[in-house]
C-alpha cells in the first residue's frame, strides 16, 4: 500500500466521524491518520513525532491493520493507546491504559517546575524532587532529563500507572536518577530523610469533581482509569491535602507546585496564600488566560 492509496478515504471517514478532544488539539484528522499509519507499519511514534516522519509503504497485513486502527480511533480508543506513545516536553514516553495520558496543558506545570529547579540548580550542586500522582511519569521524568542535578522521587496511589513509570524510567534511561514508589499522596515519603528536605514538590492531582466524570467525554471515562481524574464531591480533595501535608516536607524556600482545573484557580491561590506555612504564592495562565498552575513557598520558621 503505497502513501497515497485510500489515504483520502480513511482521511475522510475521520474527517466525518472523530471527535477530536479540546485539550488534545493536536490530533487533528490529518494528524491522527499519520500516527496510525506508522502503527500500522510497525512503528510507535507519538501523533508528534508521526508529523516529522515519512510515511512508509503498507503491505496488505499492514493495510487491514490501518483500517482496524482507525475504526477503533472512531470509536473512541484515546490515540495514545493505539500508537503506545506520547510526546511531553520534549520526551517520547510509553503510553497505557494503566495511567492517565500526558496532556499538553500538564507543560504548563512541568516548564513552571522546571525554572524553580534551575534557579536552585546556580546555587545547590544537587537538588531533591517529590512529584506524587504522578501517573505514568511524565513530569517527574522530564524534570529529570531537563535537569540533571534532579533527584527525583516519585510514587502513585496506582500499582499499574507506578509499573508503567517504572518502564518509562528504563526506556527513557533514567533508572539511576528517579525512585518510584506505591502509595497514597506523600504517605510513601514519610520519612526522616524527606521532612524539610524537599526543594520542590510537584503535583498533576485528580481535579475533576466526581458528578461530573459521568458527563465526561467517553474517551476519557470509558479508556483512561478513573482514580487519575476523579477528584471528588467538589474536585479539590486532593489539592486540600496537598496544600495541608506539603510543609511537612518542603525545606525553608521550597516550592510545591500543581495544577488545577478550569475554575479552580483564584480559589485555591487565595487558599494557599493565607496558608502561614507558605510566605509567597504563585499562578501561571494558559493562552485564555485560565490559572492552570498554582505555586507556593514555604516559609522559614
Amino acid at each position: 500500500m503505497s502513501p497515497s492509496r485510500d489515504f483520502d478515504g480513511l482521511l475522510a471517514a475521520l474527517a466525518e466521524r472523530l471527535q477530536t478532544l479540546p485539550d488534545k488539539p493536536d490530533e487533528t484528522p490529518a494528524a491522527t491518520l499519520r500516527a496510525l499509519w506508522h502503527r500500522a507499519a510497525g512503528q510507535a511514534l507519538s501523533v508528534e513525532l508521526a508529523q516529522l516522519t515519512a510515511l512508509p509503504a503498507l503491505d496488505d497485513a499492514a493495510a487491514a491493520r490501518l483500517t482496524d486502527l482507525t475504526s477503533q480511533r472512531i470509536a473512541g480508543v484515546p490515540l495514545a493507546h493505539l500508537t503506545e506513545r506520547q510526546h511531553f516536553m520534549g520526551l517520547e514516553l510509553l503510553a497505557g491504559t494503566g495511567a492517565l495520558i500526558p496532556r499538553h496543558e500538564t507543560e504548563l506545570l512541568g516548564h513552571a517546575a522546571l525554572a524553580i529547579l534551575r534557579e536552585y540548580a546556580a546555587a545547590q550542586a544537587q537538588l531533591t524532587l517529590i512529584d506524587v500522582c504522578t501517573g505514568s511519569g511524565n513530569l517527574a521524568l522530564a524534570l529529570a532529563h531537563h535537569e540533571p542535578r534532579a533527584r527525583v522521587f516519585a510514587a502513585d496511589l496506582s500499582a499499574e500507572a507506578v509499573d508503567l513509570a517504572r518502564r518509562n524510567t528504563r526506556h527513557l534511561g533514567l533508572d539511576g536518577r528517579v525512585e518510584l514508589r506505591v502509595g497514597d499522596l506523600l504517605a510513601p515519603f514519610d520519612e526522616a530523610r524527606f521532612h524539610g528536605a524537599v526543594d520542590l514538590l510537584v503535583c498533576n492531582p485528580p481535579y475533576i469533581s466526581s458528578t461530573k466524570v459521568a458527563t465526561m467525554p467517553g474517551e476519557i471515562s470509558d479508556h483512561e482509569p478513573r482514580l487519575a481524574f476523579d477528584g471528588g464531591p467538589l474536585g479539590v480533595r486532593i489539592l486540600q491535602r496537598l496544600i495541608r501535608e506539603s510543609p511537612r516536607y518542603l525545606k525553608p524556600g521550597g516550592w510545591l507546585a500543581f495544577e488545577v482545573g478550569h475554575g479552580q484557580g483564584p480559589a485555591v491561590l487565595k487558599r494557599l496564600g493565607a496558608q502561614r506555612d507558605f510566605d509567597r504564592t504563585d499562578s501561571v495562565a494558559d493562552a485564555a488566560g485560565e490559572i492552570r498552575v498554582v505555586l507556593g513557598r514555604r516559609a522559614s520558621p
